[in-house]
């Protein structure tokens, strides 16, 4: 057991028979009265983000070990994603869903997944944050069509997703993309 004073960014806490990490805390002193620690929980069985308040920085958590592990995307069908661990070549199926961006995922792509280490399942998977990808169709960039210096055109990668590239990229190049935040990032030259 842990105290709401031990809160961190990262961590995994069970409450409520639930999984939830910590998106972002606050530790509160007010003039008067006890000092609180206000929270930004995200649960991780249906993604939804909570705000929690542990009115007392003595109050209980139950902390959760977690795991991340590398695998190794091999296919998708209709039971879910197929990843091989990338030292004990040990085959998993997790639901599409637990990915994070998964539209931007390629064949051979390593994600970290996240498991519950008492539980033994699968929390979460998370792509590199930055990916290499080849742009497959956007609409011709004219010269001085802009009436901003950072205009952004749609743009077909090869996996199928659309994201926003700057009116310099055409089709066949190969860029760089954030997968957090599913913007362009570079050109690869």
């Amino acid at each position: 057991m842990a105290t709401a004073a031990d809160v961190k960014i990262g961590m995994c806490i069970d409450m409520d028979n639930k999984t939830f990490l910590v998106v972002d805390f606050q530790h509160v002193k007010p003039g008067k009265g006890p000092a609180f620690i206000r929270t930004k929980l995200k649960n991780l069985e249906n993604g939804r983000t909570v705000e929690k308040t542990f009115s007392s920085v003595s109050e209980r958590i139950e902390p959760v070990r977690v795991e991340r592990r590398p695998y190794q995307f091999t296919y998708e069908d209709e039971l879910g994603v197929h990843l091989m661990h990338m030292e004990t070549f040990e085959e998993i199926t997790i639901p599409r869903d637990l990915i994070l961006n998964a539209d931007l995922m390629t064949d051979g792509q390593v994600l970290e997944v996240m498991f519950h280490t008492e539980k033994e399942i699968a929390l979460t998977a998370e792509l590199p944050p930055i990916v290499d990808m080849e742009v497959i169709y956007t609409e011709p960039g004219i010269k001085g069509d802009t009436a901003s210096t950072n205009s952004l055109k749609p743009a077909t990668v090869n996996t199928g997703a659309t994201i926003r590239v700057p009116l310099f990229i055409n089709t066949g190049e190969k860029i760089r993309v954030d997968t957090r935040t599913r913007e362009y990032y570079e050109r690869i030259k």
